[in-house]
């Protein structure tokens, strides 16, 4: 995927859009730690070289910037993914100065799987965290594409802690981007505004 993505942000350009969302956090997690700053970067510089330059987020990024502004230091990951995968992005979270305190992987094999998740079953695995109440914060979904949205506010209800998802990130960064509000109401504290 990742090898694709200089053509992808080519082709976007030339639309003329005024930012792109690489929506992938593992695609780009995999590739090495703090590797979305250099994807981030070079895929501007495609846009720019069409003449067309656009702002470029990654979720893998903007996650960690997300939780970076929620002022998060400690935080619970769940995750769709096998064990090694999952250990891989608690790995890179972990070498951007993140302490991941807990974490579960769900280990859903199946890609069309993981986008068929069941939202509601999240609040029940976040119980099952032993360590909620050392966080700061809670990633409900390290996963673009796992749904997560509608236990948003339920997991901020029941944790007293911010809860944010790759998809959320991604969102605020994007807005950001665009010097738009980062407002949105049901999208948890990052997408409060305040942020």
């Amino acid at each position: 995927m990742d090898a694709a993505s200089d053509r992808c942000a080519l082709e976007l350009s030339d639309a003329k859009v005024d930012v792109m969302g690489y929506a992938c956090l593992v695609a780009i997690m995999s590739m090495g730690r703090g590797y979305h700053r250099e994807s981030q970067s070079r895929l501007h510089e495609v846009t720019k070289d069409n003449e067309s330059p656009t702002p470029v987020v990654s979720s893998a990024g903007a996650l960690v910037e997300g939780i970076m502004a929620l002022g998060a230091r400690r935080v619970a990951v769940v995750a769709p993914y096998m064990k090694p995968l999952t250990e891989l992005v608690v790995d890179y979270i972990g070498s951007e100065g993140i302490e991941v305190v807990e974490w579960r992987a769900l280990e859903i094999s199946d890609n069309l799987m993981v986008a068929a998740h069941d939202p509601s079953k999240l609040p029940g695995i976040v119980a099952g965290m032993q360590h909620i109440s050392d966080v700061d914060a809670v990633v409900l979904s390290a996963c673009v594409q796992m749904p997560s949205l509608p236990a948003v506010a339920l997991v901020e209800a029941q944790t007293g802690k911010p809860v944010l998802t790759a998809a959320i990130a991604t969102t605020w960064a994007m807005l950001k981007a665009l010097d738009l509000d980062t407002r949105v109401p049901g999208g948890g504290a990052l997408l409060s505004g305040a942020y």
